[in-house]
């Protein structure tokens, strides 16, 4: 144990020295380490050591990971608010390894308060968000609309279509045949998806893209420049390059038609004497070896295009010795030729993709600027440009420098190399020496390279050893201290997971690519004690291919039967088997939930819905796909159905759909029934013989009720009404459960966001949603006891007790058509469209890419694995063909070696285990009876709800129900003036204190002289004087000084009735607690027995709450007239 305490120890001093704010550092946090925890710490630690919470900027990955940050900061704020001394002095002592300071013991009180207060809040965000904050503060600097809008895909979309559709009009009105010419050849080339896809990819690169036009001067520019790094001429043409090759000068003639003589005469195949056939004929018609150049390659090559293993046979080589180096050096002159019409082909097409996707993205910007919109990419662009070029950065910089002291990034394995520019700009003043603070500023950054799996968005590992050295220079230039903390001790994982882990990626060959430097794997173990097990199981294959009886329905042929499909049951089986059996979770010492169990995909394939069709037969709670495609869903799809229906009764398909769906809720026999015979359409037949059946006769008067409404009133309210009055969600949940909750609310909720930007049409919307395929993200944090089925990629962050990998036995997905060369500032896009074109550049890039590809799927697998807490289960199907050697079942399966223990599945396979730790104490679980009998209702369900308290809205102690008795005349003229003046005075009161006290006039007099008080000159004095005699009181000193606080809400319940207030000013002491409310009335009472009733029941409701608040101390309440000014203590005889 002495061991293991040690390792914890260690763990935890290098997480303390990671959270040390008086340096830089540079974290390598593996899966499980802590990170997290050591960025709230070292942002606790900043605050404490006098850092405002507005001058930190955090930066995360998603929403969700600084939702989590934020709450985790807020709880612990929070917490040390209220703790008692002795508790707070224990957690700072934790927090910083050392005894806190008088001055941190204050500050960490406080610092709730101060996080609230903030201007802006804290700053914790994603790269987006933060851009998105600074080009909102610089809109002009950035060449931007001050109102600019950042829009969604969807809108992305629909702004790339419109520029598609005044592409074509210009084309086809104004003309241009070099683009027209370009066109046809990409649309020949590739279909709608893949354009798009494409036009996304030449998107996400548009700043290289726009630098090039800027460089090379225009698009022709640009493709000479690519022709030289291909290295063709780009005015060569395919038909030239034939015609040439095919040229008698070309070409050795004369022993070439000397090796075709002895190849047809030795010949004594069929084979062998139709090439020789193929040669001959190319070789003697000329004009017609253009058309016969393809056979005849197939001479000389392979169609992979290497050169053929029998250019000649022996006999051959008898009778012409030479014969074959001639047939080798036509084969090698050949292989040049293609390769030269490869390229030509890799430049046309490319050229052509060129033209097309800048024309295409010029029109998208400029849409885009015109309707004052920015995409994702724009806002990091925007803000790169604007922290990095000329003129006015140094103003920019000037104003964010001296709001910024400390910058710390979390996730930075996943930052894209735009969004480390940005960093970097904000960084760099950080270490120059030059900025406009003086304090010590820092830079934190936590990542993991081994779990860098977002390339799709841009991210590169590479980067990630790249940028440490490069902040490590700086910051070492700058003389400032930098530390690179590792941290690889995991709290997550038990040591059968983690041993796992490290045996996968043991072999070089494996490993290359988790780490910039190929080190080895290795984790430390917090629960290395604790009860683990790693289990793999056989992979499921094909059935024995048997005839199938053609009388069979299709779906019933084998479905099941599917790999798959059997997979899916069978760990829907094992989980049905853990629930039944109550099995218990060792490591925990409890029986196994479901929502203890994740079970990882690669993908959204069929397998996805395969296991959670599997989960429910067996009666599996199962949180669905962490993504959805909204109109793929059942309830949005009954929804849709319902519109089409009042925009065309008579489509027949459509009724039926209605009528069998949950708002009518018919069964076959009953549609059967109604539309067999009919007359005319199905809704004719529904009107007027609707065949007695209860059903259809409800079921006509809800459609009824639609058609009425439908022309009248908007989308949201048409689908509102039908969800509400209708009782529409109510039948949808009732037949598809609870799951379809989360689609109905997405849907709304696009309804209304189309209805407040669009004009509002049924017809318009259904076209709008249908088009869109809107996919919507799920959130897949654990709270509800569910299995959760989702990717490994948005299983990110995430981690469970039990993960299942059952998608372990696919190999390398397609890579993509479209490369760019290696040069950082002059990278240059290549589009080859198929492998068969590839010249040496787009070969050499692809294997590039199939490699950088390779590397992503083993840290995909790396991350998957280092999900599970306690179990892992691998297993996986496999198709007809071979399991892919590069698969991660093949990975696995070595790892577990020698020496496992073979467990009996529940589904009647044996697989292979290695499990390690103690099971955790286990609390004696009660034998399930085989019959429950039904728990009685319990006496309160039947009986009617309890009478609500009295009154039925809060009581406001400073707006009682009697009103304030008037102090002088009600005769004399008013008009308002005397609360007008009062509500300033509290205003001033609550502001003021917060500034220093050489500042408080000036800034007071501002304030009363705006417009928008309406006041005049002398008003505005009287009332300078009035509240700047309260502040510089020297009685008063203590009531605003420091440790006082403003303006603080109080609420609580009393018996039956609720109290609500807020307290001008509360000051809290050791032994006792000072409540004080300004009173503005004149002229003041000096006898606290004159004081109107209202004010004493109002301090005495304050006074009882903050009893409860402060046990032990004594409450105080005292009225601050202002108009003398005096301060009274009421005496609690009063109260």
């Amino acid at each position: 144990m002495s061991g293991l305490h040690n390792l914890i120890a260690d763990g935890i001093a290098r997480q303390k020295r990671a959270a040390d704010p008086e340096s830089s550092v540079w974290v390598s946090a593996s899966a499980g380490s802590g990170k997290t925890r050591v960025l709230v710490e070292r942002c606790l630690r900043l605050m404490l050591n006098g850092t405002r919470p507005e001058r930190l900027l955090c930066i995360t990955f998603t929403k969700a990971a600084a939702a989590e940050m934020a709450n985790r900061l807020n709880e612990t704020l929070g917490a040390w608010s209220v703790m008692s001394e002795e508790e707070l002095t224990q957690n700072l002592h934790e927090l910083m390894d050392r005894a806190p300071e008088d001055i941190e013991r204050l500050r960490a009180r406080r610092l709730f308060a101060s996080v609230l207060d903030a201007p802006g809040g804290l700053k914790i965000q994603t790269i987006h968000a933060f851009c998105q904050s600074v080009l909102g503060r610089f809109p002009l600097e950035a060449g931007l609309a001050p109102n600019f809008e950042v829009m969604d895909e969807r809108t992305a979309d629909e702004i790339l279509d419109l520029a598609k559709e005044e592409m074509l009009l210009d084309l086809q009105e104004a003309g241009n045949d070099v683009l027209i010419e370009d066109l046809l050849r990409v649309s020949a080339e590739a279909n709608e998806e893949s354009f798009k896809s494409l036009l996304t990819a030449l998107s996400g690169k548009r700043s290289a893209l726009f630098r090039l036009l800027h460089d090379h001067g225009d698009v022709d520019g640009i493709i000479t420049a690519l022709s030289q790094k291909i290295g063709i001429d780009p005015a060569v043409t395919e038909d030239e390059i034939l015609s040439f090759a095919c040229d008698e000068g070309s070409f050795d003639g004369h022993n070439l038609r000397r090796a075709v003589a002895v190849l047809a005469r030795v010949a004594t195949s069929k084979t062998a004497t139709e090439k020789a056939e193929v040669f001959a004929a190319w070789l003697s018609a000329p004009e017609d070896r253009v058309a016969l150049y393809p056979a005849y390659l197939g001479v000389f090559l392979t169609a992979k295009g290497t050169i053929q293993a029998r250019l000649a046979t022996k006999a051959a080589v008898e009778a012409y010795p030479e014969i074959l180096d001639v047939m080798t050096a036509e084969a090698e002159r050949l292989q040049a030729v293609e390769a030269d019409i490869r390229r030509v082909r890799v430049l046309a097409n490319s050229a052509a993709l060129i033209r097309v996707g800048i024309d295409l993205l010029r029109r998208f910007e400029e849409e885009k600027r015109r309707r004052g919109k920015l995409d994702y990419d724009d806002l990091i662009l925007k803000t790169r440009d604007l922290l990095t070029s000329e003129g006015v950065t140094p103003w920019v910089m000037y104003k964010l420098d001296g709001g910024i002291e400390h910058i710390l990034v979390d996730e930075a394995q996943d930052t894209s190399a735009l969004q480390w520019q940005v960093i970097a700009a904000l960084a760099a003043e950080f270490f120059a020496g030059e900025g406009a603070v003086e304090t010590r500023r820092t830079l934190f950054v936590v990542g993991d390279e081994k779990q860098s799996i977002y390339s799709f968005q841009g991210a590169d590992p590479a980067a990630f050893d790249v940028m440490r050295h490069a902040f490590q220079e700086q910051a070492e230039a700058a003389a400032e201290e930098w530390r690179n903390v590792p941290l690889d001790l995991s709290f997550r994982s038990t040591r059968a997971v983690l041993e796992l882990v490290d045996r996968v990626f043991e072999e070089g060959e494996v490993r290359a690519g988790l780490t910039a430097e190929g080190s080895v794997v290795r984790h430390l173990v917090r629960r290395a004690e604790e009860a683990g097990l790693v289990e793999i199981w056989p992979t499921v294959k094909p059935p024995e291919e048997e005839a199938s009886d053609p009388w069979d329905i299709p779906a019933e042929q084998g479905q099941d039967a599917q790999p798959a499909a059997r997979l899916a049951r069978n760990i829907a089986t094992q989980i049905r088997h853990w629930l039944d059996t109550r099995e218990i979770l060792a490591a925990k010492g409890r029986p196994i939930r479901p929502r203890d169990i994740m079970i990882l995909v690669q993908s959204r394939g069929p397998f996805f819905a395969a296991i959670v069709r599997a989960l429910k037969l067996v009666d599996i709670p199962v949180g669905g796909a962490d993504r959805m495609v909204l109109t793929e869903q059942l309830a949005v799809m009954d929804l849709m159905a319902l519109a089409r229906f009042v925009l065309l009764p008579e489509d027949d398909l459509n009724l039926a759909v209605v009528l069998k769906g949950p708002f009518v809720g018919c069964d076959d026999n009953q549609l059967f029934e109604l539309a067999y015979g009919r007359k005319g359409s199905l809704w004719r037949a529904l009107r007027e013989d609707h065949t007695g059946l209860s059903v259809f006769a409800e079921g006509l008067k809800f459609l009824r009720d639609l058609l009425a409404r439908a022309d009248f009133v908007p989308v949201y309210e048409f689908f509102a009404d039908i969800l509400g009055r209708l009782r529409g969600r109510e039948k949808l949940l009732r037949r598809l459960g609870q799951e379809a909750a989360d689609p109905i609310e997405e849907f709304l909720s696009r309804a209304l966001d189309y209805q407040r930007r669009e004009a509002t049409s049924l017809q318009a919307f259904l076209h709008w949603i249908e088009a869109g395929a809107a996919e919507v993200k799920r959130d897949m944090e654990q709270g509800r006891d569910e299995v959760r089925v989702l990717t490994v990629h948005g299983s990110k962050g995430l981690q469970a007790p039990i993960v299942f990998l059952p998608d372990t036995c696919r190999g390398a997905g397609k890579g993509p058509s479209l490369f760019w060369t290696e040069e950082e500032d002059t990278s240059l896009p290549l589009w080859p469209v198929r492998v068969g074109n590839d010249d040496p550049l787009t070969g050499d890039a692809r294997e590039k890419e199939k490699l950088r590809a390779t590397e992503e799927r083993k840290r995909l697998l790396y991350v998957a694995l280092t999900r599970a807490e306690d179990r892992l289960y691998i297993c996986g199907w496999e198709s007809k063909k071979a399991r892919p050697k590069d698969c991660w079942y093949e990975l696995i399966d070595p790892a577990f070696g020698e020496g496992v223990e073979e467990v009996a599945l529940p589904f009647g396979e044996v697989g292979r285990r290695r499990s390690t730790g103690k099971p955790a104490e286990i609390a004696p679980v009660p034998e399930i009876a085989a019959e429950i009998a039904p728990a009685p209702l319990p006496a309160w369900l039947p009986a009617p709800a309890p009478v609500e308290p009295s009154p039925p809205r809060p009581l406001t102690p400073s707006r009682d129900e009697e009103e304030e008795p008037p102090v002088r005349s009600p005769l004399g003229r008013d008009d308002g003036a005397r609360f007008r003046r009062g509500l300033l005075i509290h205003r001033l009161l609550e502001i003021l204190p917060d500034m220093p006290a050489e500042k408080r006039e000036t800034a007071a007099r501002a304030w009363l002289a705006r417009p928008v008080h309406a006041l005049e000159p002398e008003r505005q004095a009287e009332l300078l004087r009035e509240t700047m005699a309260v502040l510089d009181h020297p009685e008063f000193a203590a009531i605003f000084g420091p440790g006082s606080q403003a303006e603080v809400p109080l609420s609580g319940v009393f018996g039956d009735q609720v109290m609500s207030g807020q307290m001008d000013r509360l000051l809290v002491g050791e032994k006792e607690v000072l409540i004080i409310d300004y009173k503005t009335n004149r002229p003041s009472p000096h006898d606290p027995a004159r004081v109107p009733k209202i004010y004493l029941r109002q301090m005495a409701a304050y006074a009882r709450a903050l009893e409860r608040i402060y046990p032990g101390k004594a409450i105080k309440c005292a009225l601050l007239w202002t108009d003398e000014p005096h301060l009274m203590v009421l005496p609690n005889e009063l109260l």
